[in-house]
């Protein structure tokens, strides 16, 4: 596990996209059926899509297959070397820091930062930016805590650490979650799917507190 020079932490990554196991793959579609509904209440068709720590890319691939087209879509993370090479042609990509993004206020429609919270110092930092280059909607999703760890260990992961994933240094109770929210967005719409939490939100006009 190492930090990143702006304290994003990268730890083991575990691609549950790809996994095997029939109940893993029930929840990852769970979560994925989750984030596309959120996503499409979003009514991203023909506007511009930002997401922020989009890793593989492989959920940018996902609402493009399974949700209305934007007509921009742009992936960002840290580094693009994890990118998938069936996001080429599909998708445009940049390196950018989710506490930095390199955008105008309200460059986009629509900002998606889904599995990236968990892995900031600075969680508030992170959401402040993505509300900031947002003009419409922000989705995002995190780990549901203590629940994940929990899972985790009951699949016989990551003992030594209480179940908790390398990379993770928040950890998100759902009501925490729609704390930390509220501060930068006004939710329009949550979702639950186990061992997730996803909310969808307009960015405020002010931060609260």
């Amino acid at each position: 596990m190492s930090a990143s020079n702006d304290d994003t932490i990268i730890g083991h990554h575990y691609d549950k996209y790809a996994s095997k196991n029939p109940i893993a793959r029930y929840l990852v579609d769970s979560f994925l059926a989750a984030i596309t509904e959120l996503y499409t209440l979003a009514e991203p068709r023909g506007k511009t899509v930002l997401e922020v720590g989009a890793g593989e890319g492989k959920l940018a691939l996902h609402l493009l297959d399974h949700a209305p087209t934007p007509a921009r879509y742009l992936a960002t993370d840290l580094t693009l070397d994890r990118m998938v090479p069936e996001t080429a042609g599909r998708i445009e990509t940049a390196s950018a820091s989710a506490y930095e993004l390199p955008y105008a206020s309200k460059s986009f429609d629509i900002v998606v930062c889904c599995e990236v919270l968990e892995h900031l110092e600075q969680p508030e930092r992170g959401l402040a930016e993505c509300a900031r280059v947002a003009r419409e909607k922000v989705l995002i999703s995190t780990p549901w805590e203590p629940v994940w760890r929990a899972m985790n260990m009951a699949r016989g992961k990551y003992w030594k650490d209480l179940g908790n994933t390398p990379g993770h240094v928040q950890h998100f109770s759902r009501s925490a979650l729609l704390e930390l929210a509220s501060l930068h967005l006004e939710p329009i719409a949550v979702r639950r799917p186990v061992p997730w939490t996803a909310i969808l939100g307009r960015p405020r006009l002010e931060p609260r507190g």
